[in-house]
């Protein structure tokens, strides 16, 4: 029977089974060839909070959300058109998402006496008619996977593994895809595997004959390219760009990049990606602790080289008095924190802005820096190449903000070609001609001094922890001079603000009744509300978010000047609204969600819309 092929402008489809059942892996399968074929999207992997969570248990469920489109995506979306659940678990953590009428392809393998048990289903969802509100799509995707790989000599365990490309190939299917893409990846990952690869490409093929074949669907769907500005795009993830900014500010600089690291998650991938670029002079050191980390970075920055370190909550805590140092030493040191669920452990893969606070103020002393944070997964690539900018021109430390959910979510990124990155200027120090000595902390126009390369005749200089006297460099206790001294490190951070870009307003009017000021993740929820706004009439709206945040924009005052309220949706308690207040003396408001997920496009237009008819009463 011919299948009907309908025409979607936009879809959600999550995901969903435990750890096991390889979600992560179909869900960037998916992703990948979503941005093959031109879509615009968003994504959102969840990851379990235990390294082993418990089979068959909510706890133990993992997702993988993507939204899709031929218009602009800037969320991975509110909810689903299509949850694809591999157990009850899965069914029963996901559900209250999907949308009325949406689709739910079920493996009716995971919904044995045992699943439902787990899951806390008293009777089986899948027959007790509590699904009524939905198409249900019930397959045994364990048995058919089973039954396509018979004649394959593994074991049941293993092919088992392959049912993940069962799915993938039934949602090829669904969405009018070609598989070809996958089966190249297949090939790539498996080559030395022969009876895995043709498993899993014999899973992925039978998938998408099944939808072909079975009677059971009566329509296919399918999302045409979406108008992206034109260029050479790939998908990419935050980490991954973040990797790539690093790199790529290295080269342009002329100067070798070395990143000193302890594994933590969701940081981790940075460490394992700069690893494969030793061909750009590319140094990676994975250290015993985050303290020495830190400081193998401060060390390749003292010989010249652009020092980083990557890590996230916990270990930017344990790197706070080397980052001191740095800010003594004033040295060019780039600090990658990948943000997660705090305190102490807390959820190491659920995503939260919670460092805002600790990056501008977590270091004893007066030890400011700057702080640049990524919008999206890939404007991690813009925004640490900034950083390392900052860092090299400016002679700081400067800490870098990404999240879990801009680390591991994806999006198309248009790569840029390198002219059209900025230059880098380093300001490596010169022996006098007249022999005259060397001043480490003489400072240029912008309050910066120079690099000076040890071992260098004629530069011999004095570096260290204990406070500098102005110019020379020497020890002192000086009382008049230290505060001079932490004047001067904290003006030549405030100074920055001369050198980097006004602060643009990324949608509504210049002036009106509510400015929402964001910063980080939480970029694409609130754009999306704001505009959403807008199309409903509420047009004296607008959104500035904030790549620079130490210090502000200089014109970022006079923005807010115009606006009769301010407010601040955060993924914390509460922390750049704090800085706003401080700074400018205004009655900003908070919106603050402290879950390990994202801001829903919904709920911030909701709270928007809230903050407005207030204002309006109290008028």
């Amino acid at each position: 029977m011919a299948k009907a092929l309908e025409e979607k402008q936009k879809v959600v489809i999550k995901f969903a089974g435990d750890s096991g059942d390889g979600m992560q892996l179909t869900g960037n399968q998916f992703t990948d060839n979503t941005a093959y074929i031109g879509n615009d999207l968003a994504t959102f992997p969840d990851y379990p909070a235990e390294i082993r969570a418990p089979q068959g248990t909510l706890a133990g469920v993992s997702g993988y959300q993507i939204h899709f489109g031929s218009d602009e995506v800037s969320t991975p979306g509110d909810h689903y058109d299509v949850l694809v659940a591999m157990n009850a678990a899965a069914l029963r953590a996901n559900l209250g998402n999907l949308k009325e009428r949406g689709i739910i392809i079920t493996n009716s393998a995971g919904f044995d006496a045992k699943n439902l048990r787990l899951s806390g289903y008293e009777s089986n969802p899948l027959e007790d008619g509590s699904l009524e509100g939905f198409e249900v799509f019930s397959i045994d995707i364990t048995k058919l996977t089973r039954e396509c790989l018979k004649d394959i000599p593994l074991g049941t365990k293993e092919k088992d593994r392959s049912k993940n490309m069962f799915v993938l190939g039934l949602l090829y299917w669904l969405f009018n895809r070609n598989p070809d893409s996958t089966v190249e990846y297949l090939k790539e990952k498996f080559a030395k595997k022969p009876d895995i690869l043709e498993a899993n490409i014999k899973a992925l093929k039978a998938g998408y004959h099944f939808g072909d074949t079975t009677e059971i669907f009566s329509s296919r769907y399918e999302v045409g390219p979406a108008r992206l500005e034109a260029g050479s795009y790939r998908n990419i993830m935050g980490n991954e760009a973040t990797v790539l900014g690093m790199v790529a500010a290295s080269q342009k600089a002329g100067i070798d990049l070395f990143l000193g690291s302890y594994p933590i998650t969701p940081a981790s991938d940075i460490l394992h990606g700069l690893s494969r670029y030793k061909n750009f002079g590319v140094r990676t050191f994975q250290a015993e602790d985050e303290i020495a980390a830190v400081s193998s970075a401060i060390g390749a920055s003292f010989g010249g080289h652009l020092g980083a370190t990557s890590t996230s909550g916990p270990g930017m805590a344990l790197k706070s008095e080397a980052m001191g140092l740095a800010v003594m030493l004033e040295l060019p040191l780039i600090v990658i924190d990948v943000q997660r669920a705090g305190p102490s452990t807390g959820m190491p893969t659920k995503t939260e802005q919670a460092d805002l606070l600790q990056a501008m103020y977590g270091r004893n002393g007066e030890a400011p820096l700057p702080v640049l944070a990524a919008s999206t997964p890939a404007d991690a690539f813009e925004s640490i190449y900034e950083a390392c900018r900052i860092a090299i021109e400016h002679m700081t430390p400067v800490v870098f903000l990404s999240d879990g959910y801009i680390a591991n979510g994806s999006e198309p990124w248009r790569y840029p070609s390198a002219n059209e990155l900025p230059p880098i200027r380093v300001r490596f120090a010169r022996p006098s001609e007249n022999g005259s000595p060397y001043y480490p902390y003489a400072r240029d126009e912008k309050g910066v001094r120079t690099w000076a390369i040890p071992g260098t005749k004629g530069l011999e200089h004095r570096l260290g922890g204990l406070e500098k006297e102005d110019v020379t460099g020497n020890v002192s206790y000086d009382p008049d001079n230290h505060e001079k001294m932490v004047k001067i490190r904290a003006e030549k951070v405030a100074r920055i603000a001369e050198h980097i870009p006004p602060q643009k307003i990324d949608a509504g009017p210049d002036k009106g009744r509510l400015l929402v000021i964001g910063w980080g993740s939480t970029y694409g929820a609130i754009r999306a509300a704001v505009r959403q706004l807008q199309r409903q009439g509420i047009r004296d709206v607008a959104h500035v978010h904030l790549r620079y945040i130490n210090p502000f924009p200089a014109n970022l005052e006079d923005i807010i000047s115009h606006f009769d309220m301010v407010a601040v949706p955060e993924i914390n308690n509460g922390q750049l609204v704090k800085i706003i207040r401080d700074r400018y003396c205004i009655d900003a408001r908070p919106i603050n969600k402290i879950k390990g997920v994202p801001f829903r496009t919904e709920e911030l237009a909701t709270a928007f819309k809230e903050l407005l008819n207030a204002k309006n009463e109290a008028s």
